[in-house]
């Protein structure tokens, strides 16, 4: 198959570069599962632009750049924010519904959330992921340029390195040409050429045990990028959603923090004794429920912790309920499900690993390191989200990078793309045992979870370490030797990214951001960021 960009993954950033190319490239869109079930489409909160003439970008820049602790590029931000209105106008001229308000001046109502000093947050209710992907999807789908691939998983990148050895003495860099894909229902593994790839497949929340991010978010365009020979950088910035619906039959349910942004409040249960009902952000941080995202997770995980407790309340039933109904359909509709009326009581939460702020290192135009290989969106790490990303800001750079990103590959003349060999079955036989994929991918995301999660220390980081050592030398025996599957490919994946982010960490003798060690309690006085190379292949 050829084409002359393959994208992999189909949520906001992946889908906002195919329909910038598609009046004039062919197009293919790799999908792990259904176009709608990656991280966008369940995204609730919103969208940061600067909207009103009551806000300014210096003050959306400012609030960005300290969430950040201090780790953000001050250019990459300027950039994104500059452009927040033109790629909001842009979802507007796709036929995003955003929430109108006819007293607004551009017409849609802004919200505001933790860390932001203005109500810049434009939604579709309580579901704008969700409302932005439709829209999205079905121009997608009507485009005669581009060929969509659900159901497939990409394997790994096809760089020159894999088309036979280089020239001696030749300092060529190598390029990247095109992917191996496997049709997850059929097991045919396909080869795909193309002049320009680009890896949008969203972050790594699935190698925690507690996440928001659905089941496809296996780091997998960081894992293909970084065996390709590109550098990653802050992985070790997870930032975990403070507010993640704690029910034994509700999966990941997020709750938005637009529901602290409209006056929420977390409260202790009553479990905690003579201290039930209590407040107590106002004991961790001055802007209570307000926080950065890293503030008012850590503090919920202490109050956790310290009172022997499964969950804390978040509490809005003092809001009258036509207004509940109304901004927050979707989460109001599923608590009921649950026997959880939010107008009248709490809702039981917890912490959960909910975005990855590091990724691939890239340019503003989402160019890596390998000539011919692109990333955009939670993928890659431009710089924006330092050590602790602003709400909202993720799908602005989704759209933002994601255009610029198709600007930069119209930029370049057609040249063709290479043959390419086929995928090598001859030396694997079908997996004597699947059980021990699943017993790996347990073992990984418990351990991940308890070593290597809202509070650190070098001892808990070093026995993760360890056992991802173990566990890799396992899981790419078994690659070598079996026939790939999905949940092996995935798998694979993790284990690469899990040990990116305990190598990080191990390497910030400091804590910042997302990042709190208890071995290293203060801050440097210099913010640098983490960048990992890998050995050149």
């Amino acid at each position: 198959m050829k084409f002359d960009v393959a994208i992999v993954g189909s949520g906001l950033a992946g889908l906002s570069v195919a329909l910038h190319l598609a009046e004039t490239r062919k197009v293919a869109i790799v999908s792990k599962r259904a176009l709608l079930d990656g991280a966008s489409n369940w995204a609730q909160g919103g969208i940061a632009a600067v909207l009103d003439s009551g806000d300014s970008h210096e003050q959306h820049i400012a609030d960005t750049l300290e969430a950040g602790g201090g780790l953000c590029d001050e250019g990459a931000t300027r950039y994104i924010v500059e452009h927040g209105r033109e790629a909001i106008q842009w979802l507007i001229d796709q036929g995003v519904p955003f929430t109108k308000d006819d007293s607004a001046e551009l017409g849609f109502h802004l919200t505001r959330e933790g860390g932001h000093s203005q109500r810049r947050i434009i939604h579709a209710a309580d579901a704008t992921g969700h409302a932005v992907q439709v829209t999205l999807e079905e121009k997608v789908r009507a485009h005669p340029n581009i060929t969509l691939f659900e159901h497939h998983c990409a394997i790994d990148l096809i760089t020159s390195d894999k088309l036979g050895p280089r020239p001696q003495g030749s300092n060529a860099q190598p390029k990247c040409h095109g992917l191996y894909m496997q049709d997850t229902r059929s097991g045919q593994v396909h080869t795909v050429a193309a002049e320009h790839t680009v890896m949008a497949t969203g972050g790594a929340g699935k190698v925690y045990l507690y996440t928001t991010n659905p089941d496809t978010a296996s780091g997998d365009g960081i894992a293909m990028a970084w065996r390709a020979g590109c550098r990653v950088s802050n992985m070790e910035f997870i930032q975990f959603h403070p507010t993640c619906l704690y029910h034994p039959y509700a999966k990941s349910f997020l709750i938005t923090e637009a529901i602290r942004g409209e006056g929420g409040v977390l409260k202790l249960p009553p479990e905690a004794g003579a201290a039930a009902g209590q407040r107590f952000m106002l004991q961790h941080d001055p802007r209570a429920e307000l926080a950065p995202r890293d503030v008012v997770a850590r503090a919920i995980d202490f109050e956790i912790k310290k009172r022997g407790l499964d969950y804390v309340h978040l509490d809005i039933s003092h809001k009258p309920a036509e207004f509940l109904i109304e901004h927050f359909p979707t989460i109001y509709a599923r608590c009921l499900e649950l026997g959880i009326d939010i107008t009248k009581e709490p809702i039981p939460i917890v912490p959960a690993a909910h975005y990855t702020c590091g990724g691939v290192v890239t340019d503003l135009m989402g160019r890596t390191d390998l000539p011919g290989l692109y990333a955009v969106g939670e993928t890659a790490c431009t710089g924006l989200h330092g050590a602790n990303r602003l709400a909202s800001n993720s799908l602005l750079e989704c759209v933002v990078v994601g255009r610029a990103c198709a600007h930069d590959i119209l930029s370049h003349e057609k040249d063709g793309a290479p043959w390419l060999p086929d995928w090598d079955e001859s030396r694997v036989t079908d997996a004597d045992e699947e059980v021990v994929i699943a017993h790996n991918w347990d073992e990984l995301r418990r351990f991940m979870w308890n070593y290597v999660g809202i509070v650190r220390t070098t001892k808990r980081l070093e026995r993760a370490q360890h056992r991802i050592a173990l566990l890799k030398e396992e899981i790419d025996e078994y690659y070598r030797n079996f026939r790939i599957t999905a949940d092996l490919l995935e798998l694979r994946n993790l284990v690469d990214v899990a040990a990116l982010i305990v190598n990080s960490a191990l390497q910030r003798r400091e804590s910042r951001g997302l990042h709190y060690s208890r071995d290293y309690p203060g801050t440097l006085p210099k913010a640098l960021p983490s960048v990992l190379t890998p050995a050149r292949r």
